[in-house]
């Protein structure tokens, strides 16, 4: 079996950090960071976040794209900052330790697929205390549009691991309808968790197959896997 985890609001909370340090970022390279007051980052990525503001902002893509690479450049020094001075407020999740633990012992693979840019989702999974648990995934520095990201971690899990998982064997694990629809848009099934801002009834609604108050039940949540697999 193959999960497939988004990190914000599933994995780990980083207490606004990459909020901020996008904003940050976005002053220092571009002078505006756009109407970000108004824009909900949930199941976004980093590259839409960005090009989002600042066309509101009134640039034009080829403008957006000369510097993006000195955005992202900023945006990584900004974050370190960032979760540096969030550090006693960063938490994983409830029950993803344990979790993670489990479907190990259970010979499952683990992966990402997150909004985030590579490198940012590694600092932020490293100030939690989640460093080296995901060796490969689908990343928001791969592709803004978050449907195409789960085919990518699930050729870079073969790239891994020699296995190439059907897309029966293949979970993605998020708290946002985008993460739903990016797991619809592949055949895939999906474990939603309400420890971001959507409840499970609104995540039910938007299609997940299953979902969760939490991953805090970890023989709960091996259940589910355990039972829709023999399905």
């Amino acid at each position: 079996m193959l999960t497939l985890f988004d990190i914000d609001g599933t994995l780990v909370d980083a207490g606004g950090a990459g909020r901020a340090a996008i904003e940050s970022a976005l002053l220092a390279v571009y002078g505006t960071a756009g109407p970000i007051d108004d824009l909900p980052f949930d199941g976004l990525t980093d590259p839409l976040i960005a090009h989002t503001l600042l066309r509101e902002a009134g640039f034009e893509a080829e403008q957006i794209d000369a510097r993006i690479e000195s955005l992202w450049a900023s945006y990584l020094g900004h974050l370190g900052d960032e979760l540096e001075a969030r550090r006693p407020a960063l938490n994983q999740l409830p029950g993803i330790a344990p979790l993670l633990d489990r479907l190990v012992g259970a010979g499952a693979t683990l992966g990402l697929v997150t909004g985030n840019i590579a490198q940012g989702a590694e600092r932020k999974l490293g100030a939690c205390g989640l460093e080296g648990r995901f060796e490969f995934g689908g990343f928001g520095s791969d592709a803004s549009d978050r449907n195409e990201l789960p085919p990518i971690a699930m050729t870079r899990a073969l790239e891994t691991t020699g296995v190439r998982f059907s897309r029966e064997e293949t979970w993605i694990i998020g708290d946002t309808p985008q993460d739903i629809a990016c797991a619809k848009a592949s055949g895939l099934r999906v474990l939603a968790v309400a420890t971001g801002r959507f409840s499970v009834a609104e995540l039910e609604h938007r299609g997940a197959d299953y979902a969760v108050p939490s991953l805090a039940d970890t023989e709960g949540i091996m259940e589910i896997f355990a039972t829709d697999s023999r399905a």
